[in-house]
């Protein structure tokens, strides 16, 4: 008798398993982590009770991770809807940073060509232009896709580069602050384009990270849109036979996941730096498509993982001064949980089946007749 594993697809989702292995996959990732800070000399449970006190251990700790914490929200919550209809979003990065550009732009010129405006419209200004110029970023490669089929993992994440760059050439070149003493950056913005702070270094961009999840679930779960987009997503033929177009709801999701993104880069150059300066692009844009798969495309779920990991982040740092560890080990333990969950997945639609089979003897042949 043998024995063989086989995996089977589950006839209905299983809400154990979809509760399980998650938590099974965190606590398989930390394993692996812990083996990887003993063999470079460092206890693991004191690492990790280093890192969670460095992001939650005080008001100003919890501050910090709150501030990490909005531009994750609003790039996962970007990603998260882009990756519901199937369409692999990775240029969050580059939309976050256009739309931090589009924002210190009308910061930075739009007072003193436009002098007659009031100081209150100057934040309702840089909103609207972070969300169209990051929207703008992220339709170019959905009119790629929908209208010729290139493949946009390919091209929203080589538009990464180009804004990247773009906005470096503008710190360093033609925007610089002349009396910037030699550092790169542009010149500081004006008192009414600061975004108001609710405690500490925590902007008002949290509470439009969390009117965005608000709206993002009513438009999913309320809307004939929202249907539309999980169609697609779990079934583009049989969308395209039941009349849905994809044409249009590809070029309206990135319009709405750019969109986000750019708000995230508003909210950087407005909320904390106040200008616009290198640090901008720090791989939020990255981070958010971990954020998204964490939580599994659930807005309310991008809230939740976003604090988490930005408490990763935090504590990472932490480390660096308390145990003298790198606060790259907080990436690590980023891509093992990316990893174990991912992997742990497949255990939501599948389950594992232990076959059993038993040889059958093979018949000796019979001896002819007459023979």
């Amino acid at each position: 008798m043998s024995f063989s594993l086989r995996l089977e697809r589950r006839l209905t989702p299983s809400r154990a398993a979809a509760v399980l292995v998650p938590i099974a996959s965190i606590f398989l990732s930390l394993v692996a982590a812990g083996i990887l800070l003993r063999l470079v000399g460092a206890s693991p449970w004191e690492t990790y009770k280093a890192m969670a006190i460095g992001a939650f251990g005080g008001k100003y700790n919890i501050s910090e991770t709150l501030v990490k914490a909005i531009p994750l929200m609003l790039t996962g919550l970007a990603v998260s809807v882009a990756f519901r209809m199937q369409f692999w979003n990775i240029g969050a990065e580059g939309q976050l940073v256009m739309g931090g550009f589009a924002a210190a732009g009308v910061a930075l010129f739009l007072p003193e060509r436009f002098p007659w405006l009031p100081d209150w419209s100057l934040l309702p200004l840089m909103f609207i232009a972070g969300f169209a110029v990051g929207a703008l970023w992220g339709l170019g490669p959905a009119l790629l896709k929908a209208l010729l089929g290139v493949n946009e993992i390919i091209t929203t994440l080589m538009l990464n580069y180009v804004a990247i760059l773009w906005v470096e050439y503008l710190y360093v070149g033609p925007w610089k602050d002349p009396q910037g003493f030699g550092f790169p950056g542009t010149a500081q913005f004006p008192k009414a384009a600061w975004l108001p702070r609710i405690t500490g270094r925590v902007h008002l961009g949290l509470v439009i990270a969390i009117l965005a999840a608000i709206a993002l679930w009513v438009v999913l779960t309320r809307t004939k849109w929202g249907y539309e987009i999980r169609v697609i997503g779990e079934n583009p033929r049989a969308a395209r036979y039941a009349g849905i177009s994809l044409v249009r709801n590809i070029l309206l999701v990135m319009i709405l996941s750019g969109g986000l993104a750019g708000l995230a880069g508003f909210g950087e150059v407005a909320g904390i730096s106040h200008r616009l300066q290198k640090g901008l692009n720090v791989g939020y844009g990255y981070t958010a498509i971990i954020v998204a798969w964490l939580a599994k495309l659930n807005p309310w779920g991008v809230l939740l993982v976003a604090i988490l990991l930005a408490g990763l982040l935090v504590g990472g740092d932490q480390l660096q001064i308390t145990m003298g560890l790198p606060a790259s080990v907080a990436l690590v333990l980023q891509g093992l949980i990316l990893f174990f969950v991912l992997g742990g997945s497949v255990f939501t639609q599948y389950r594992l089946r232990i076959v059993r089979s038993r040889r059958v003897p093979i018949p000796q042949a019979a001896e002819e007749v007459g023979a």
